[in-house]
């Protein structure tokens, strides 16, 4: 079986405060990167006011929305599965509306409505507000559709309601779109061009769910570390921009300063980050700050330069591994995560073990590895010829993830005999008399409960660990507490 790290999950409705008054029922379910579940929670916050409240039971609701992914064939698959299951549900209760959300939405839209009639509504991911008009569109007997990309769209007004909440993290929103033409990638197809949301509005958000309890928030976007407000919209206009405009433009480097700054008792992360926009700037705000996680996802694809130019990736294998000793060198200890491509068209041995070396000469923490899959309307899909064979592929990821797995056995071991600050997140899958939580480095840490409760920074000495899990006693509670 194909060995995968993938963050690819279900997502269940559950709120935690449902509206009174409200009668009808949403269930919604998210797949794909984290900016579909943070979009998900747009979207409830919306019908909210739409009357609805969410449900974790399908067969109860009014409303069956799914937020999608497009970046592999089998995301979309899984989707189309979910739709089946939808649809047969809808034959036993004939008034339930059935919508698609996001990335997959965008991609195939007149195939859902037209061709297979498997939806009443589908809605890109800069078309949420409309989603009260599109229903009403459905209930007068008409297909609703509206994927419109924006230049400004970043719901920014917008307080969205939580969903799947442990009541200690959270996503907060900082750019949408990407200006970054990967040729395997659908999002700029999918998502538009990048723009940021206003300064303000994302310490808003921040302060409310500093009010309402939460530990951690991790700023999230498809590029954050090229974020940049400028009281413009797009990115790409900001040479047009006034130049007192300029002189009070905020990067990520200010923006995430600001955010440790306002609120010095809670921890803060980011995801995800692009090889050549990451400046020393923001590297200096990690080292600087104890509330920013160290921690840095930070993409490569490939470890050949060949095939980073094929990709129509920014940067050369030289360059991200001069990046990598900066962040080595500012921030000792860093953790770093990968995501990685097997299989890339026109890929040959000798590119995949350039991958290979400098898997070891970084030295990961973890990754997300996958074996490339066409997309459709991608450069790669209508310039490069998929012609690497797939049992080329499989043995190349397998080998990918087997060194991924020595390399994170390495670097978690490296916290033996060490005393770290976990944050409490949830009970433990395995042990109901233990807590699970993460460390700055973003390893997850279990340990005895005893009277500590979700929210508690715990300082935890490390006595054993797996591959990927920290295990220990609690010592106290930390200064962050």
């Amino acid at each position: 079986m194909e060995k995968e790290i993938i963050e690819q999950k279900q997502g269940t409705s559950l709120v935690l405060e449902q509206k009174e008054g409200n009668s009808k029922k949403l269930f919604i379910e998210s797949y794909g990167c984290a900016m579909n579940f943070s979009d998900s929670e747009i979207v409830a916050s919306i019908l909210t006011e739409q009357g609805y409240n969410t449900t974790q039971k399908l067969e109860e609701a009014d409303l069956v929305l799914v937020n999608t992914c497009s970046i592999r064939d089998k995301a979309e698959q899984t989707i189309r599965k979910r739709l089946e299951k939808y649809n047969a549900v809808k034959k036993i209760n004939p008034s339930m509306k059935v919508g698609v959300l996001g990335c997959m939405a965008e991609r195939l839209k007149n195939q859902f409505l037209e061709e297979e009639k498997i939806v009443d509504m589908v809605v890109g991911p800069d078309a949420y507000k409309d989603i009260p008009n599109l229903l009403k569109e459905v209930e007068e007997g008409r297909d609703a559709i509206n994927v419109i990309l924006s230049k400004d769209e970043t719901y920014g007004d917008i307080s969205p309601v939580r969903l799947n909440s442990n009541g200690v993290n959270a996503f907060v929103s900082i750019t949408r779109g990407c200006d970054n033409m990967c040729t395997f990638c659908v999002v700029p197809f999918t998502r538009g061009r990048e723009r940021s949301r206003e300064p303000q509005s994302i310490l808003g958000e921040i302060n409310d769910l500093w009010t309402r309890g939460f530990k951690e928030v991790c700023l999230l976007g498809q590029n954050v570390d090229s974020y940049l407000w400028y009281g413009g919209g797009l990115k790409k206009d900001f040479e047009k921009a006034t130049e007192m405009q300029k002189v009070t433009a905020v990067d990520f480097a200010q923006l995430l300063e600001q955010c440790a700054i306002s609120f010095p008792k809670m921890r803060f992360r980011f995801s995800t980050s692009n090889p050549q926009d990451m400046h020393e700037e923001v590297l200096h705000v990690i080292a600087k700050y104890e509330n920013v996680c160290n921690y840095i996802h930070l993409p490569v694809q490939s470890g050949s330069s060949r095939i980073l130019k094929e990709m129509n990736r920014q940067h050369t294998r030289e360059e991200y591994m001069a990046l990598i000793d900066k962040i080595k060198v500012i921030i000792p200890g860093c953790s770093i995560s990968q995501d990685m491509i097997s299989g890339f068209p026109t890929e040959t041995e000798e590119d995949h073990q350039d991958t290979l070396s400098l898997m070891e000469y970084v030295e990961y923490d973890f990754g997300y590895m996958f074996s490339y899959s066409e997309r459709p309307g991608t450069l790669a899909a209508r310039k490069l010829e998929d012609d690497v064979p797939e049992e080329v592929k499989k043995r190349r990821l397998q080998e990918i993830v087997d060194l991924q797995q020595v390399l994170s056995e390495k670097k978690t071991k490296r916290f033996l005999g060490q005393t770290v600050e976990v944050l409490i997140e949830k009970e433990s899958k395995k042990s109901n008399q233990h807590w699970s939580g993460r460390i700055s480095e973003n390893v997850v840490t279990v340990f005895p409960k005893e009277n500590y409760k979700p929210g508690d920074f715990v300082m935890v000495k490390i006595h054993d660990c797996t591959s990927a899990t920290l295990i220990g006693k609690a010592v106290g509670y930390s200064k962050m507490q």
